[in-house]
C-alpha cells in the first residue's frame, strides 16, 4: 500500500532479516506481516493525575486514539501489538468508554496487549474490547515482542518501558531533546507513543544506534563507534 507515512518522512530498517519502517508518529510497522506496533500509550494518564488533584488538561486520550486512528486507516493492519502500558493506572479506567467507542471503529483489527509494568496496577483490558492480553515474550515470527528491554536467546527483541530521547546540539548552548528508536544487536526500543509521557535521555554505547523523531521525519543519528 503506497501511503503517506512510507515516503522520506518513514525510515527503513532491517532487523532480524525483515524490513521494518520507523515512523514519524512512534510507531513502528512491519509490511510483510501487516502488523503495526506501539509502545507505552499511557492512555488515561492525564485523567489519572487530575483525580489525584492535579490541574492538568485534558484531551490526551482523544488525541492518541485519534493518531491511532489515521494510522490505521492509512497502513491498514492486520494486527496492531502494544508493547505495554495500555493504561496508565487503576484511575485510567474513567477513559474505557472511549476506548471502546474506538475499538468499535476498528473491530475487524486483531489486537495483543504485551502487559507491562503499568498494566499489572491498571489491570487488564477488559474482555469486551477484544484485546489479547499475553506475558512477555510475545513471539511473532522473527520477533520477541517485550515490555521491558531483554536478552532473548532466539528472538530479536521489540520493546518500549523505556521513553527514550535524544538530545541534538545546535550552535552555541543550544539543544533540543527527540523522541526516538534506539536499536542494539538484538533488540531495539520503541519510543513512547502516548502523549504526556515524557521521556529518558539514554547515553550512546558500542553498537547502539539512534533514530531520532522531529516533527514529520525519521533519520538516524551518526553512530559514535
Amino acid at each position: 500500500m503506497t501511503a503517506p507515512h512510507l515516503t522520506a518522512s518513514t525510515l527503513a530498517v532491517q532487523w532480524a532479516g525483515e524490513l521494518l519502517h520507523l515512523l514519524p508518529e512512534r510507531a513502528l510497522w512491519w509490511p510483510a506481516a501487516r502488523v503495526l506496533l506501539i509502545a507505552d500509550l499511557h492512555l488515561g494518564k492525564a485523567a489519572t493525575y487530575r483525580a489525584l488533584g492535579q490541574p492538568v488538561p485534558g484531551g490526551t486520550t482523544q488525541r492518541n486514539l485519534a493518531r491511532l486512528d489515521a494510522l490505521i486507516a492509512c497502513l491498514a493492519p492486520q494486527r496492531l501489538v502494544f508493547l505495554g502500558d495500555f493504561l496508565h493506572a487503576a484511575q485510567a479506567r474513567t477513559v474505557l468508554a472511549a476506548v471502546s467507542d474506538w475499538r468499535v471503529r476498528h473491530a475487524g483489527v486483531a489486537m495483543t496487549l504485551v502487559r507491562g509494568n503499568h498494566d499489572s496496577r491498571a489491570g487488564d483490558p477488559p474482555a469486551a474490547l477484544g484485546i489479547e492480553v499475553v506475558d512477555e515474550p510475545f513471539l511473532l515470527g522473527p520477533f520477541a515482542c517485550c515490555h521491558h528491554p531483554q536478552a532473548h536467546a532466539t528472538h530479536f527483541v521489540l520493546a518500549g518501558h523505556l521513553h527514550p530521547v535524544c538530545r541534538l546540539y545546535g550552535p552555541g548552548r543550544d539543544s533540543v531533546r527527540l523522541p526516538c528508536f534506539v536499536s542494539e544487536a538484538r533488540q531495539a526500543v520503541l519510543p513512547a507513543f502516548g502523549e504526556f509521557t515524557g521521556g529518558w535521555l539514554m547515553d550512546a554505547a558500542p553498537q547502539r544506534r539512534f533514530y531520532a523523531v522531529g516533527g514529520e521525519t525519521v533519520w538516524a543519528l551518526p553512530s559514535s563507534d
